[in-house]
């Protein structure tokens, strides 16, 4: 997979990369992300993306001409499944999206900032707008990080057990159930025996009612 992410602040985005499952996913060349300043793209003198809004009103908007360019030029290089715009209006991100994203070959994410992009991106150049929240960030660099996080452990190889990710909550529309390790006993405190037993059926209908039970507690919603 081949994630391009447009920004304003591409520093706020480098380390997560370094690090931990991202890291190894781009070293075993299951993903490549690739970083483009939107200011390279820019043609006055003082590289400016900004400007103020028609109509008057507080807060800056990113200009369409160097996004333009920038997804013009990605474009004459290759074909891209989905052209991603972070806004907090855009549709709520969840397992299932972040499922059906994991099987793209090359994706585009663009990152707004200020008070966002001109209206014309949007009617434009993007296929699908996405939140993280019902909160708005000072940029969607934070929300591009979650979305690439929650798609690339998706990707067969990136986890050190591929099952894993097929048993994490929201996957069956279940919030996943209570886990424990080392040691069976602390402070008292004792695992469940079931666990322990060593009879594997008991325990998968241990967790899969302790999955049910935890999700008709915390989200009934999901379960409608």
């Amino acid at each position: 997979m081949r994630i391009d992410i447009i920004t304003v602040v591409p520093d706020i985005l480098k380390s997560p990369f370094e690090a931990s499952i991202l890291k190894r996913a781009i070293d075993k060349g299951l993903v490549s992300i690739h970083l483009h300043n939107l200011r390279e793209y820019t043609t006055n003198t003082y590289r400016q993306v900004d400007d103020y809004q028609f109509g008057g009103g507080a807060g800056m908007v990113l200009m369409i001409e160097p996004i333009d360019k920038c997804i013009s030029n990605l474009k004459k290089e290759r074909s891209y499944d989905e052209i991603i715009y972070m806004t907090p209006d855009g549709e709520t991100l969840c397992q299932p999206m972040a499922n059906q994203i994991s099987m793209y070959e090359n994706i585009i994410i663009l990152c707004g900032h200020y008070k966002g992009v001109d209206q014309r991106v949007r009617d434009h150049f993007i296929t699908k707008e996405i939140s993280v929240g019902d909160y708005v960030l000072s940029g969607g660099e934070l929300g591009a990080l979650i979305l690439c996080d929650s798609i690339i452990r998706l990707i067969p190889g990136v986890l050190g057990n591929e099952t894993s990710a097929l048993t994490d909550s929201y996957q069956d529309n279940l919030l996943a159930p209570p886990i424990y390790t080392r040691p069976a006993e602390y402070k008292g405190w004792k695992v469940p025996d079931v666990l322990t037993s060593g009879n594997f059926p008991k325990i998968e209908e241990w967790r899969e009612n302790e999955a049910y039970k935890r999700t008709q507690e915390r989200r009934p919603d999901l379960l409608e």
